[in-house]
């Protein structure tokens, strides 16, 4: 898997656990002390998070940050 793809299904990952939880891309950011568009960007492949975003993340969903990559 080449980078544009694990960063792709990254955000598709995201973009599922959000939902599942009941989120909204304004909630999780809120939740999360990220930004709306920063959200929306990686849910989408534009921005590519880093380790202390993907941390801030799964907190916010209550998950262990290794689950953002079960895809």
């Amino acid at each position: 898997m080449n980078d544009y793809e694990l960063y792709k299904s990254l955000g598709k990952n995201i973009k599922h656990l959000r939902e599942i939880n009941g989120l909204t891309q304004e909630q999780l950011a809120e939740k999360s002390g990220l930004s709306l568009d920063y959200i929306g960007k990686i849910e989408v492949n534009i921005n590519k998070p880093g380790l202390r975003s993907l941390i801030k993340i799964s907190n916010a969903l209550n998950i262990h940050i290794k689950e953002l990559f079960d895809f």
